[in-house]
């Protein structure tokens, strides 16, 4: 699910699951494996994300995995996507870089976010459709208001709604916007560029600027973990999971997968958001 290799001094992070890169446990704790192994290797100097599989950069968490899951294993896996990514992001010691190149979905988004910089092709789309099936992306509300704005954050996280690249790069979330077939040369030749630069002040200049942006952000996940897995343990989020997962509308809301695909999963009529 999490392919490795090293060139030119640059880790890049495959994310390896298809049809639609879906987040399980064993993939999360791949890349957190991954992002350890590039922490500890001198040799790295920068780390690109990026997906294996054609237009999916990544779906979102599995919902199969949250489907009847237990409080225990639901907060296991939601502490290793919030907590686990946040802190190995910090504790990087390189830059790194998403390279977007199709769809980034909830979960997705998370992965894509969580790197401190973002290429995307002009045809990558993104959103966070968990509302649509009962949940909330509760860590970006610890950020998302500070890149977008208050308005514009609440639009994004309560309608599910999906955006096209060059609606994320007007609002900031994305860094460089190139054509399709560009993505992963453009991040490979970024990742040059940060490469060339004076390691120890690559080091300490990016814990001194992800302290000074942190803003109470990383105090903020632990919250988001609860608020995640409180709202995913109620009746109403078990059961909207368990209808997704299972292909069934959900009681009174018959157009539920129908919304899903149009504004949370583009098409993709899988268990994932």
């Amino acid at each position: 699910m999490i392919d490795y290799l090293v060139r030119d001094s640059v880790a890049e992070i495959v994310l390896d699951n298809p049809p639609a890169n879906a987040i399980t446990e064993p993939m999360i704790g791949g890349l957190l494996s991954a992002l350890a192994r590039a922490t500890a290797d001198d040799a790295v100097r920068a780390v690109i994300l990026r997906g294996a599989v054609p237009r999916r950069f990544c779906a979102g968490l599995d919902l199969k995995a949250l489907d009847g899951a237990s409080p225990a294993k639901l907060r296991s896996l939601v502490e290793k996507l919030y907590t686990g990514l946040t802190e190995a992001q910090f504790r990087l010691g390189k830059p790194s870089i998403s390279a977007v190149a199709g769809a980034a979905r909830g979960g997705g988004m998370t992965l894509a976010i969580s790197c401190d910089l973002i290429v995307a092709g002009r045809s990558a789309s993104f959103g966070y459709p968990e509302i649509d099936v009962g949940l909330l992306p509760a860590i970006h509300f610890t950020h998302l208001h500070r890149i977008v704005g208050r308005h514009r954050a609440f639009d994004l996280l309560f309608t599910g709604r999906s955006f096209d690249a060059t609606e994320a790069a007007g609002l900031g979330l994305v860094s460089r916007l190139v054509d399709d077939d560009r993505v992963l040369d453009e991040a490979r030749a970024l990742a040059q560029t940060l490469v060339a630069k004076s390691p120890t002040a690559m080091r300490l200049g990016r814990a001194a600027f992800l302290n000074a942006i942190d803003a109470g952000y990383r105090q903020g996940v632990g919250g988001a973990v609860d608020t995640f897995c409180g709202i995913a343990l109620t009746e109403d989020g078990r059961e909207g999971v368990s209808a997704f997962a299972r292909r069934r509308p959900r009681p009174g809301r018959a157009d539920h997968c129908a919304n899903l695909d149009s504004a949370g999963s583009m098409r993709f009529r899988r268990p994932h958001y």
